[in-house]
């Protein structure tokens, strides 16, 4: 007897499912568009979503051909696809006698050579839809046109396109005619296929305690997958999270609030709408509420943090009452108005709700759940700079970014400062940030040498640190005392395979030298060359990257920028240290074979400079305006079709040394005096003559003399730049000499000593890649 009635109620909840409109019978095919090739292949599939049952029989037809039996086969593929295949299909399922009649499906066959092909899923008015051109043989290189109306479809390159890949246009469904061409091969032209924009369906039933529950649906010819989005009040509001909001699913909740409440669907991304449903109202089922607040209400709090949790109750006054709390977490809350965790860990992570109530009377309804969130990773800010290159005068500012910046996060600034004994930096607080400083920028004025910086941030009383974000280097090719980088060949490029060293000098015995390739790695000598002393051996393959010096007494060298190229490829040849003004180089272009390159052109900035050369370029008296990026191009042979191009390079230009000039005797002065003092005697003798000679007034001659000896023509060294004003006058009887004046020595400030200096190991890996 039980036996038999368990099989009446199965067969009971079959014809349940069956009858039900939700459970229609679908049909899809495969793939999903709408437009083929003739010879091509296509399947048909016909079902109920979610179920598959062996007694079910099936019948997949075109709409002009209904003749067909029954099978049990939900699939049917069609192949090779013939123009007489065109047309619409339907589906039909049975079961237990009871017959589902499926959405059609459009499907067009193509004897041309270009076909434009639509989703052959349902489309509704006004949704975005992908349009496919394609070939019957694949074109490479070829780019489809699409037409709108017989007119092309612009893409607007600076705004985003309606292109989405190669050969694919996304449009909104409308009522014009589409079409595309392969150069003067063009498809067909069709028109969308589409229903109106659906309108959402709300229902709403009560139930026991006050609560309403309200689903969402749509109906429409075919699923589209919609996800539901409910609103209350005005239908231009956000939409409902989880506030006052009990979500069953994403089509069904249960809410406690009083209002109107909306819903509509969506589906696709971008989302495409229903228009919104009718309203449901809710009246206001109690007074009371509870609601849990957290402080800080940052959005993840990580472990170590403190963080509390209230129970507040809405309205509920002076009254006295009893909290109790409910978490998914592992924790224990205590039956409180405040829950604090000093010492967050992720096994406080989870919903927390809590209710209150009054002695001796009934409870509030459980709060909404609030989430937190600890994390036992330890965030690492991110640290930029707007400068990689130092120029003259230039400020840098540092960005220190890390998740959530709004919540609570003062910023921490360091100098970085090289530790030799375990390859890492130890920080160095820069001035103003012993406190943190609230903006996430903090400009450096001044530096004209190659630095680091590192950054961190920190929150809340006490202060929870986040870990120091990696260095970030601005480099500088300005050479200093105290530690200096040489290159040997005196170069910026070099073929791979040849030997190359790099040597550091300064104010220290232990050096490292550190490679910042063009993959983002900092590496030492170690991993790609020979540390001897203070010199770096490059006997292998290497690559490009800045180079630099860190000392164990903390300082960096100057920064080198190196180009490296293959053994059949051509360099540049131009000088490693930057150039002073005044100075005369000379550029070359330059095989490892030492072979001489034809018609060698060279280029600053990559504006052709001077052509047909025999492969040098030389600048007789280098200015600042001849600072830039240079490369040379070349043949290998007279006849050769090919040219050969270096890499780029910067060549820097600096202001010419200067510095005051001794007025020490010279001959010029000698030279000077002893003129001026023949010259007053001669004035004297003719003075006595013409009073003699005439009873006429004396009278003053006034002259200027200057002359140089040959040893002042090479007091000025080539490269320097210095003003020098030589005057000889004559005054009556008065003999004034002249005076050597040279740029008077800058003054030199007192360093800015940091507020505070703190040393943190920020250990840096030494990739192994090169």
């Amino acid at each position: 007897m039980g036996h038999a009635l368990r099989c009446v109620l199965a067969l009971l909840s079959l014809n349940i499912l069956y009858c039900g409109h939700a459970q229609d019978a679908v049909l899809n095919i495969e793939p999903n568009w709408s437009t083929f090739f003739t010879g091509e292949s296509v399947t048909f599939m016909c079902g109920v979503t979610g179920v598959k049952d062996p007694n079910s029989y099936y019948k997949i037809y075109k709409a002009d051909q209904r003749d067909d039996d029954y099978t049990k086969n939900e699939n049917y593929t069609l192949q090779p696809l013939a123009k007489d295949w065109s047309g619409e299909y339907h589906c039909l399922m049975t079961h237990l006698g009871s017959t589902k009649e499926s959405n059609k499906v459009s499907l067009t066959v193509s004897d041309k050579d270009v076909i434009v092909e639509t989703p052959a899923s349902t489309l509704f008015e006004g949704e975005p839809v992908t349009l496919r051109c394609r070939h019957r043989t694949p074109r490479e290189g070829q780019d489809a046109v699409f037409y709108r109306d017989g007119s092309p479809i612009e893409v607007d390159t600076n705004h985003q396109s309606p292109m989405r890949s190669t050969n694919t246009v996304q449009v909104t469904s409308d009522r014009s005619s589409y079409m595309c061409k392969f150069e003067d091969e063009e498809s067909e032209a069709i028109t969308l296929k589409m229903e109106p924009q659906p309108k959402a369906q709300l229902s709403q039933d009560d139930h026991v305690g006050g609560n309403v529950t309200l689903t969402c649906s749509v109906k429409t010819s075919s699923s589209s997958g919609w996800k539901y989005f409910w609103y209350r009040g005005k239908k231009a509001s956000e939409a409902l999270t989880t506030q006052g909001v009990v979500f069953h699913s994403d089509a069904k909740i249960s809410v406690s609030e009083g209002g109107l409440y909306w819903c509509r669907g969506g589906t696709g991304d971008p989302v495409y709408y229903t228009e919104y449903s009718h309203s449901a109202g809710k009246e206001e089922i109690f007074t009371n509420k509870a609601v849990v607040t957290r402080r800080p209400n940052w959005p993840e709090i990580y472990r170590g943090e403190t963080v509390t949790l209230t129970c507040d109750i809405k309205d509920g006054g002076d009254t006295e009452w009893e909290y109790s709390w409910t978490t998914s977490s592992s924790s224990t809350p205590p039956r409180t108005h405040e829950y604090m965790i000093s010492n967050a860990e992720s096994s406080h992570s989870g919903d927390y709700r809590c209710k209150g109530t009054l002695k001796g009377e009934r409870s509030t309804k459980w709060s909404d759940a609030i989430i937190l969130r600890v994390s036992d990773n330890k965030p690492r800010p991110v640290l930029n700079v707007s400068l990689s290159w130092l120029s003259p005068g230039a400020s840098v500012t540092l960005t220190c970014s890390v998740e959530h910046p709004a919540a609570g996060w003062r910023y921490y600034w360091y100098k970085a400062v090289p530790k030799l004994s375990d390859n890492s930096y130890s920080s160095e607080l820069l001035p103003g940030s012993s406190t943190g400083t609230e903006q996430d920028s903090y400009i450096v004025h001044g530096q004209t040498h190659t630095a680091g910086y590192v950054c961190r941030a920190g929150r809340g009383d006490p202060v929870y640190y986040t870990q120091y974000s990696q260095p970030k280097f601005v480099w500088s090719g300005d050479v200093h005392s105290a530690a200096s980088l040489s290159v040997s060949p005196d170069r910026l490029q070099h073929f791979t395979d040849t030997s190359v060293s790099l040597s550091c000098e300064g104010n220290s015995t232990e050096w490292s030298v550190n490679r910042f390739s063009e993959y983002g790695n900092r590496v030492t000598c170690s991993v790609w060359g020979t540390m001897t002393g203070s010199t770096c051996n490059m006997n292998r393959d290497w690559t490009s990257g800045v180079y630099w010096c860190e000392s164990e007494t903390g300082q960096f060298s100057n920064a080198v920028n190196i180009s490296t190229v293959l053994s059949d490829g051509v360099i540049l040849v131009s000088p490693v240290r930057p150039v002073a003004e005044g100075d005369s180089v000379t550029l070359g272009c330059k095989l490892k074979t030492e072979k001489v390159l034809y018609n060698v052109d060279f280029y600053k900035n990559g504006k052709l400079i001077q052509n047909n050369t025999k492969g040098e370029l030389t600048i007789s008296a280098v200015s600042k305006s001849d600072e830039g990026f240079y490369k040379c191009k070349g043949l290998k042979s007279k006849d050769s079709q090919y040219s050969w191009t270096s890499p780029e390079s910067w060549m820097s230009v600096t202001s010419a040394a200067s510095g005051p000039v001794e007025s020490s005797p010279s001959p010029v002065l000698w030279i000077v005096g002893l003129l001026c003092g023949v010259s007053f005697l001669i004035m004297f003798l003719l003075f006595l003559y013409r009073c003699r000679k005439s009873n006429d007034s004396c009278f003053t001659s006034r002259s200027q003399s200057t002359n140089q000896g040959p040893a002042t023509d090479h007091m000025i060294n080539q490269g320097e730049t210095q003003q020098r004003e030589y005057a000889t006058l004559l005054h009556g009887d008065a003999c004034l000499y002249e005076t050597i004046q040279g740029p008077e020595e800058p003054e030199h400030g007192e360093n800015n000593e940091p507020e505070e200096s703190e040393y943190i190991n920020v250990t840096m890996e030494s990739a192994a890649d090169q």
